[in-house]
Order: C-alpha cells, then structure tokens, then sequence
C-alpha cells in the first residue's frame, strides 16, 4: 500500500479552508435542530456580544480589508485584528456569528445582527441581553417599534444610574431570590431594574480592597525613594495602570517638571468617592421593555453574560483561536470558522456532561481520555517478515467510568498486519 502524503500537505489543506465558508449559515441551522432534539434546547433568550483576535502579519495594503488597527480587547494595539460578533443561548449553544472590520464600533453591529438572526431563522419571540454600550438609543427604539416588539435585557452605564437615583431611593426593595434584591422603576415604554447581590458585593468589594491596599503599599514605597520628578512620574504611572480600579478613589498632588534631583508627591484618600463607590458595588442597573417578566428572572438573563465571556475565554484558549497567521480573507474566515466549528463540539460535550457527570469540564475529559494511546508492536519472524499489532492502551478505572457514563464503548482491537519484502502485505 503506498500512500501519497501529498495530498496532505499544507497548501492542499489551506486550499480545502477555501470551501468551507459556503456552509456556516446551513451548518448553524442544522447545529439548532440538532441541540433542540438532544438537549431541549431553548433559543428564546440570545446573549450577544463582541470580542476581538489579533494577526501576526503587517498591515494589509489594500482598503477593503478587515483586518484594521481598533481597540484590542487582547491588549495587542499593536496588531491589526478583526472583530467577531458572536450571539449564543444562556447554555452556550451558538446561533450565528459574524466577523467584521478590526475597527468596527460595538454601537453600529447590532441592527444588522438582528436583521440577519430574523432572515436564518424567521421571526420569533426572542430576548435579545446585551451589556451597555452595544445598542443605541436609535436601534432600541426600533426593537420597540417593530412588530411583534423585539424584547431586550441591557446593561446601563454608571452616568444613567446617577441620573435616576434620586428617583430610585423613593422605591423600596424587593426580595427576588435568596441573596438578590430588586428595585423597579417604569419609564415610559421601558422598566429600568436595579439588582443587588449579595454575592456580587462581597465579590467586588474583596476585589476593591485588594487594589486598593495594594496601591496603598506602592504609594508609600514611592515617598521614600529618592526620584527625580520624571522617574516619580514614570512610577506613579506603571502604579496607575496595576491600580487602576483604586486610582480613582485617591486624590494626588503631583509634583511639578522641575530639574530637582528629588521630587516629592502628595496623596490622600477620597473618602467621598470610596462611599459612592461602596453604595454601588454590587449593584446593576437594567432596562427592558418587558414589564410583565418577574424582575428576578431579568437580572438572571443578565448575569447569563458570564456564559459569552467563557466562550470568548474557550475560543482563544483551548480552542486557539489566535493570532491569526493567514494572509487572505476567506481563509481569515475559515480559520476563525474551523475554531467556531471546534466550539460547537465543546459546547456539545459539555451539555453531555451536565447530567452524567456535571463536576467535569470539557477539557477535563479531554486530558483524562488523551492518556489513552494507540502504539504499534513490532514482532520480528524468523523468515525476515515483521508481525505488526496495532493496540490502544487499556483505560484506567476513572476512563471506564467516563465511557460508561457517556455511553461509550471502545471498538475491538485491529487485526495484526504483516509485512512482506519491506512492504504491508494485504
């Protein structure tokens, strides 16, 4: 048997990208009805939201491409990127995503996405959740308007919750699940709800205090070094960036450029602005248009956010999404499909784990499986011939568990191959 490898070689794979992209659109329809009738999967509430994936390449000359300098949510503004729009269900499953321009702004995304989500998949009641600064004032009408209504669940700014907290502290609390308190405020068309957990408080309030002691430490390092007001400077900066949460909360004195060989700074702490801080942490001002929805259930779609954070976090770990190496756009999109196509398969698995064996990850499978290996046992034979036995490894005692509560059962061992004058004999 003689085997032509290359038929394998990397421009023949590059090339077999190239045919891929066609396929997304039916490949997602498909993935819906399949996780529907496995899983009973939901797709009323749609969690949507952008990251970014960098290139190890130069800029590209020609003007229509998408890759473009933007801000880097990889801290890589050095690298041209691309933005990936990704809408998923609150159990991970994706539903559609779309690669646009390094420097395309979150506001201008998402009408198009939900002309493209109607389009595949046919108007529907669906709740769009979206964390601020994606939907403008504009297109949040238009869900209003449209018929039927397009719902949403959006993350306010600080700036709004300021302006409505006057209003806010004449409404009292009310208890929607242990731990989690609401206040509802109607404005007009929308409902605006303001969440507190106790959980999410003790969570950013360790946080702050981290930072802030941390900060604390630095400050005091920094008054008894002997710098020039440039070094301070530089310093205090390289402080601000580690710090930069706890910043906000000090007020400084800095000193001025001078050519003293030794500068001196000023701090305190703000204690009118760690108050401020203190009676908003754990707190999330939402807005919707679905009134009649219990308010509990509404700051749980939100939360629900988390769940698009770990997709992004699987994309460019596990799944290595980036950088990005390709030079041309299709195979950029191939690329980033081929990596979206791995994430269905972990979203999958995962969802068949939840009942069998919710404790395990994914990946945690993965490694415990990929310890299992296949090896080929060479016999020599007294007539120049070679007994070949292809086996894999028997599994250990936490392997069988996982086989059997996945259902899965391992195929009987290969039949022994012998060669023949060098060559496998049929």
């Amino acid at each position: 048997m003689r085997e032509d490898f290359s038929l394998v070689n990397k421009d023949n794979l590059y090339r077999c990208m190239d045919k891929l992209l066609e396929h997304k659109g039916a490949l997602f329809s498909h993935l819906q009805e399949r996780w529907r009738d496995l899983f009973g999967a939901s797709f009323e509430v749609l969690l949507y939201d952008l990251t970014s994936t960098y290139f190890e390449s130069d800029p590209p000359r020609n003007e229509k491409d998408k890759r473009r300098y933007g801000y880097s949510r990889d801290k890589r503004p050095d690298c041209v990127q691309v933005v990936i729009a990704l809408v998923i269900t609150p159990e991970g499953f994706p539903l559609a995503y779309e690669v646009m321009a390094g420097n395309t702004s979150d506001k201008t995304t998402l009408k198009g996405f939900l002309e493209r989500i109607e389009k595949q998949y046919g108007k529907a009641q669906r709740i769009w959740v979206m964390d601020r600064g994606i939907p403008t004032e504009e297109v949040l009408a238009q869900m209003r308007a449209s018929e039927p209504p397009v719902s949403y669940v959006v993350g306010t700014p600080k700036g709004r919750l300021s302006k409505l907290e006057a209003a806010l502290l004449e409404v009292p609390w009310q208890d929607v699940r242990p731990g989690v308190e609401v206040k509802l405020l109607a404005q007009g068309e929308e409902l605006y709800v303001l969440a507190k957990s106790r959980d999410r408080v003790n969570k950013e309030r360790a946080m702050r205090q981290r930072q802030l002691k941390g900060l604390w430490k630095r400050l005091h390092e920094l008054a008894v070094m002997r710098l020039s007001a440039r070094n301070l400077l530089i310093k205090l900066g390289e402080a601000k960036g580690k710090y930069r949460a706890a910043w906000r909360l000090i007020d400084f004195e800095l000193p001025e450029a001078t050519q003293k060989a030794h500068a001196s700074f000023g701090f305190e702490l703000n204690r009118g602005k760690l108050r401020e801080v203190m009676r908003r942490e754990g707190r999330y001002l939402l807005r919707t248009n679905l009134s009649g929805r219990d308010p509990g259930e509404l700051w749980e779609f939100y939360i629900r956010l988390v769940e698009i954070e770990e997709a992004f976090k699987n994309l460019k770990g596990d799944l290595a999404l980036r950088p990005i190496h390709h030079q041309l756009e299709e195979r950029i999109e191939s690329h980033i499909f081929i990596a979206f196509m791995a994430y269905c398969l972990h979203v999958t698995l995962r969802a068949r784990l939840r009942p069998l064996a919710a404790g395990l990850t994914p990946r945690a499978v993965l490694d415990k499986f990929a310890a299992m290996q296949m090896l080929d046992v060479h016999f020599p034979t007294s007539d120049g011939r070679t007994l070949i036995l292809s086996r894999y490894t028997q599994p250990e005692t936490d392997q069988k568990i996982l086989l059997e509560q996945l259902g899965l059962s391992l195929p009987a061992q290969p039949p022994p191959r012998i060669t023949s004058a060098g060559k496998l004999a049929s």
